[in-house]
């Protein structure tokens, strides 16, 4: 059941939020929603964005693939130069 909020904010961050919601193509009550989720259930599965899904299986890794070893060859190789 959706209840209305009424939130007093500074209105630059207010504007800056609706700017960053536009970006990722949500609204802004989606996005605070979101937020307060996050703190009152920080282990609660959040929503895929529609970015996300369009890059669901871009890369295909063999099923050895080790996250972390590849990584970290990565930042060593990143700042070893």
């Amino acid at each position: 059941m959706d209840t209305k909020l009424t939130l007093k904010l500074n209105g630059d961050i207010i504007e800056q939020a609706k700017t960053y919601a536009k970006k990722k193509n949500t609204s802004l009550s989606k996005l605070i929603e979101s937020y307060l989720g996050l703190l009152v259930d920080p282990n609660e599965k959040q929503e895929v964005t529609p970015l996300v899904k369009s890059l669901s299986g871009v890369i295909d890794l063999p099923k050895d693939f080790d996250n972390k070893t590849n990584y970290r060859k990565h930042i060593l190789n990143k700042y070893s130069k």
